[in-house]
């Protein structure tokens, strides 16, 4: 029973682009992750998007990654992607860097 729940566990690096900074994004990221109780990172990069790493279950990953296409109301999503790497259980929390 253990291992099932161990390979549900996932990562991903989601990056979104479009009119995402400056809008709040980063903060929209931080409840969204929170209420799916997924743990990572959201920061924003030079390039003009936003770039969150995420561990937890993949369908909460998903979720939120789902979420992020569509962006807090101020935002203009026009690019997204998501590469999946392996979990490793680096993260406590869900923050903003």
């Amino acid at each position: 029973m253990a291992e099932k729940i161990k390979s549900d566990l996932s990562r991903a690096e989601i990056i979104v682009g479009g009119l995402v900074q400056g809008v709040g994004f980063r903060y929209f990221v931080v409840r969204a992750a929170m209420q799916l109780n997924v743990k990572g990172y959201v920061k924003n990069l030079y390039s003009g998007e936003v770039l969150a790493v995420v561990e937890g279950e993949k369908i909460k990953i998903m979720e939120l990654f789902e979420q992020m296409k569509m962006g807090p109301s101020h935002a203009y999503v026009k690019t997204f992607s998501i590469m999946w790497t392996s979990y490793n259980a680096e993260f406590s929390s869900f923050e903003i860097r």
